[in-house]
């Protein structure tokens, strides 16, 4: 397929993507626009409503103005001041870095995985700067510089990672950018590459896992507390159109309450407010954002408490376990290519590796999912980053290091091949 070909798919994908995005909360504004105030309010209101949305959803960084009748309403102290709202709505992320893998991977298997994604992250960029300009008014400010940058950032992870995979999965040789990433990885020692490889996949892998399993506790927590949900659904009168919108909302905020919930299972926890926290020992919470979802949250001590901190290290157990024993945990690649045993510490390191890799992406993610919702105390939201990211090095590596020599001394046992059956006579 040819260069210009790639760039216009990728660019019209990306374009449909940020469409797409912004129309999932223009739709809903608009019915309550339509519904509530009788088509009598400016529209532009709404639009620039769902381009703060958006924008927010990938990182941008707003500042809101609430007038003074509503901010003595509230009676939170400072709402009647500017005050930052810095807490991303994590799944609008999620659709461009998923739009971003395919289109990184698609442009990787026609060769051009660079034309594909420059194309996408430039549209990304000019639409985050459109929408960041035309968002500007006075009760929400979006920082502009933040929104050339942050969904484009975002749309580069989702095609980097896309492109990655499939130049690792399938050598290209008419792709220049993957050809040129095998010739800077074949004048690396084979036996760092490898190990690296393999720190990656088993941190990544655990990663994944302590995700997973904090994506099913929420859903649990979201079956067990359903009746708590609606109360407080129906309790905020919104309405079918608002309710919609309210829904759309709690949708983009499922990813945020799932790394929380992986917080929650590392130790660490998270805040709701100043002064609180959500934990396996505990529970200490304050007044709470009238959000329905919110009403999962935990109120007592749980059951198994601090067991559940065995999660990650049975998942770093188990992906060095596998990752190591198929791979050959006893053999290294010399620089001449050929296999050698390996050295007692070559697990331990690949072990420590791997929490070093889980460390950093749980740190990030909780990073990302944190920040301000609020004047006053609702300025501290979400896990502490630092927490997360050490004790997700810890208990992920001190498994993957437990895994990884399990592998290594199994695959030394010598073979039993029972008594020798010498035939008779001889």
């Amino acid at each position: 397929m040819r260069r210009t070909t790639i760039a216009l798919l990728a660019a019209l994908e990306a374009a449909v993507s940020a469409l797409i995005g912004l129309g999932v909360v223009l739709v809903p504004l608009l019915i309550v626009w339509a519904v509530h105030f009788g088509l009598a309010v400016d529209a532009a209101a709404f639009l620039r409503g769902a381009a703060d949305l958006w924008l927010l959803g990938h990182g941008v960084d707003l500042v809101l103005q609430i007038d003074a009748v509503a901010a003595a309403r509230t009676g939170v102290p400072g709402a009647g001041e500017p005050f930052p709202v810095t807490i991303a709505l994590l799944g609008f992320a999620l659709v461009s870095a998923a739009v971003g893998r395919r289109i990184g991977r698609r442009s990787a298997a026609a060769g051009h995985s660079m034309t594909g994604s420059i194309s996408a992250i430039v549209v990304y960029a000019i639409v985050g700067a459109v929408l960041g300009l035309s968002a500007d008014a006075e009760a929400a400010r979006a920082s502009l510089w933040q929104a050339m940058l942050l969904p484009a950032f975002v749309m580069a992870v989702g095609v980097a990672v896309g492109a990655v995979l499939e130049t690792l999965r399938e050598a290209n040789q008419g792709d220049l950018a993957g050809g040129w990433v095998r010739e800077r990885l074949e004048e690396l020692p084979p036996a760092a590459v490898d190990a690296v490889r393999r720190a990656v996949r088993i941190g990544g892998a655990a990663a994944i896992g302590v995700l997973g399993v904090a994506a099913v506790l929420v859903a649990a927590l979201i079956a067990v507390d359903y009746a708590t949900i609606a109360g407080l659904s129906q309790s905020l009168g919104a309405g079918v159109d608002g309710g919609i919108l309210l829904t759309v909302v709690e949708l983009a905020f499922i990813p945020n309450f799932v790394i929380w919930a992986a917080a929650w299972l590392l130790g660490p926890g998270f805040a709701i407010g100043a002064g609180t926290t959500v934990a396996p020992g505990g529970t200490v919470l304050g007044p709470i954002p009238g959000i329905p979802l919110l009403g999962a949250l935990p109120g007592d001590a749980p059951m198994l408490g601090a067991l559940w901190l065995l999660v990650p290290v049975v998942l770093g157990f188990a992906g060095a376990w596998f990752v190591l024993a198929r791979d050959a945990a006893a053999e290294v690649r010399r620089d001449d290519g050929a296999a050698a045993p390996s050295p007692w510490w070559y697990p331990v390191a690949v072990g420590a590796g791997a929490g070093v890799v889980a460390g950093i992406v749980m740190g990030l993610l909780a990073w990302w999912s944190g920040g301000a919702a609020g004047p006053g105390r609702l300025a501290v939201v979400g896990p502490d980053p630092w927490a997360v990211a050490l004790v997700a090095a810890a208990t992920v590596g001190i498994g993957a290091i437990a895994g990884g020599v399990a592998a290594w001394v199994r695959l030394r046992e010598p073979i039993d091949v029972g008594p020798s059956r010498t035939p008779p006579g001889r």
